[in-house]
This record gives structure tokens, sequence and C-alpha cells, in this order.
């Protein structure tokens, strides 16, 4: 990299790389770039007028080269190689906000709960991720938490809506177009039974005394189902119901859970461009190793999205008519803010910042933090 740098030496990179470039250094700058892409005014487009925040996250498989006990085989990703999964956070302003790294033969579940709470940039109020990233554990403690969690499962029709005892003459006298299908009823007395644990363990996420995916990995760890693992099920399964209806009856549900799908999808087609060394494989044994490098591209994606963001800003603020500028944002709003194809990638990295005025800035930051979007 330095042979193609202007401004920084081999020794100054390895410098950088040992004493600086660490989990928490990467996590705080990758939030520096967040807070500031959420002062500015433009971002509220993506909002489409709703004041709920909708955020997604999905896996990436990645292969690793090199022997690792943090990676696993799959034939389906990696042949006869190993890999990891690479779990990453995006809300709608297209702000990557957390990741984690897990085995690949990991459920990805298990780690949906852990981003929501162990981030200090992004308050949810609804949550969406494909069919790997639900269950009905993380049904129970994501609207536990006051996060409304809205997957999209494949093959909903062929999932199990449940009822209450109580609630099944109900269904009967009023003959619903959509009935029970389960078997079983929900398990009110298990519940009750374990509401002061159920409590107790959300409280404890809640807190941050210690992430989801350990407590659901000890509950789950048990030779027989522990009875706190099975009333949790049973309250998952009363919000996966909930959430089913909602979901066959709500189009702007689906419209809003299928974009913030579609939004992190293309943060993984946006990681493949930046990740284009190395044959896109993974050269560290780690798992610290391994979050420092998916930390690293994180914080280039979205230091490329902030940069869109004032650019289209400056562009706005210059713009020559008011209908200039009614246009300008109807491009934006009904594109998307995660384009990378301006970005010369492959070309020369410029360190130098002695080019540039210690007080000068390429943007009218005043002016554009006072930019008022309609």
């Amino acid at each position: 990299m330095s042979k193609i740098s202007k401004g920084i030496s081999l020794d100054r990179l390895n410098y950088l790389l040992q004493w600086y470039f660490s989990k928490e250094n990467l996590d705080r700058a990758i939030a520096k770039i967040n807070d500031c892409i959420n002062q500015l005014s433009l971002p509220v487009l993506y909002k489409k007028g709703s004041e709920e925040t909708h955020t997604s996250s999905d896996g990436q498989k990645f292969n690793v080269s090199v022997p690792s006990i943090n990676a696993s085989y799959s034939y389906k990703y990696f042949g006869s190689g190993k890999g990891i999964t690479a779990y990453s956070f995006i809300d709608d302003y297209s702000r990557l906000y957390y990741n984690t790294v897990i085995s690949a033969s990991e459920r990805e579940a298990a780690y949906v709960v852990d981003g929501l709470m162990h981030n200090e940039d992004v308050e949810s109020d609804i949550h969406s991720t494909d069919t790997h990233g639900y269950s009905e554990i993380v049904f129970a403690i994501t609207n536990g938490l006051g996060v409304f969690f809205a997957p999209r499962i494949k093959n909903y029709k062929d999932q199990l809506l449940y009822a209450f005892r109580e609630s099944k003459k109900l269904y009967e006298q009023k003959d619903f177009s959509i009935k029970p299908t389960a078997p079983k009823y929900i398990d009110e007395n298990l519940i009750i039974e374990q509401w002061e644990s159920i409590l107790r363990v959300i409280l404890t996420i809640k807190l941050r005394r210690t992430t989801a995916s350990r407590i659901l990995k000890r509950l789950s760890s048990y030779s027989k189902q522990h009875p706190l693992y099975k009333a949790l099920k049973q309250v998952g399964r009363i919000y996966k119901t909930i959430f089913i209806l909602k979901y066959l009856d709500d189009i702007n549900l689906r419209q809003s859970t299928e974009k913030a799908l579609n939004r992190i999808e293309q943060s993984h087609q946006f990681a493949k461009a930046i990740f284009f060394g190395n044959n896109q494989e993974l050269k560290q044994a780690s798992q610290e190793e391994q979050e420092i490098s998916i930390g690293a591209r994180h914080l280039i994606q979205n230091a490329v999205v902030l940069w869109n963001y004032l650019k289209i800003s400056d562009v706005l603020l210059n713009s020559e008519s008011n209908e200039r500028f009614q246009e300008i944002l109807s491009v934006v709003k009904s594109g998307s803010i995660m384009t990378w194809q301006h970005i010369n990638i492959h070309g020369e990295y410029d360190f130098d910042l002695l080019a540039l005025n210690e007080n000068q800035s390429i943007f009218q930051m005043d002016k554009i933090l006072a930019l008022e979007i309609n």
C-alpha cells in the first residue's frame, strides 16, 4: 500500500497498524462518522416520512486462508476451505454501526440482539433479518426490549400460528379467515412459572451486563431444554403470531422490511468492492484480528457514505433555482446514498495533508449543517 500512497511511509503504516488499529478505536472512529451523518439534514429523506428507525442485519461469508480456530467448513460457500461470517448492522441512513465475526457454522439469530443493544449510535424501533436471523427466542427478547422484530421468513404459509386456549372459541364464533394452525396452545402456566426469570434475562441484556448470544448459548447447551428456554419460546410464539398477522395485513410493513433487507444486501456488494485485496480472503487467524479487518472495511464504507451526503448537500447549496433543488432531492430520495462508482478504489492514496491549509475545508460545513430539507 505504501508504494501507491503519497505522504506516508511503510514504517508509518506499520506503526499505525500496530498501535492504533484496535476494535475499540475502529468502533470509535465509525461512531464519529455516524454522528456527523446524523447531524446532516439530507439523510432524513430516507426515513420515508416515518419517525421510526428501521434497521436490518445480515451475515456475509468470507474465506479464511490461514489456520483459524474461529473458521469452519461450509462446502456451499468455501468448497474444501474454511471461513467465517461477518455479521453487520445498518440503519435507514445507510450507516453501518455494529459488526461481529462468528463461525460460518453458527446460527446468526443468536447475535441479532447483540447488535441492537451493544452499540452507542443507533436505537432501533423495528429490526429486520432474513430467515437465518429469525428464531422464536429472538422474537421474545427483541419485543421485550421494545424493538419490533420484523424478519423476512421463508415460506410464511408454513409457519404455525398460535393461540391461547381461551381464544379458541372466539376464532370459531367469528369465523375468521385466518385461524390458528398450531396443534398446541400457548403454555401460559410455563410463562407464569418462569416470568421472574424472563424479566431478569431481559433486564440483564438491557443493562448490558452480558450479551444475549452468551445467554442463549448457555441455555441451549443443556441436554434437555431448560425451563427458561422453553418459556422464552412460548413468549416468542405469541409475538411471532402477532407479527405474521400484521405482516400479511400491512403492505407498508412488507415494503419497509424488503427495503431494509435490500439495504444490507447492497452493503454486501459495497463490501466486495472495498475488500478487493488478497482475493477477498481473510488472512487473520484470531477472532480479534478478523474483527479489526471487518471494522476497517466498515470505516471505509461509512466514510464513502458520508462523502456522498456532503457532496450532494454541497450541490444542493449551489443549485441555481428551487426547481433544480427539488429535482435533485427527488432523484436522491428515489435512489440510494450507498454508491461507489465515482470512487477510484484502485487508484492512488493521498495522505499528504500538508497540501491543504490547516483551517481549510473541502466543504462549507456551516452552510451544509444549516441546510433545510422539506
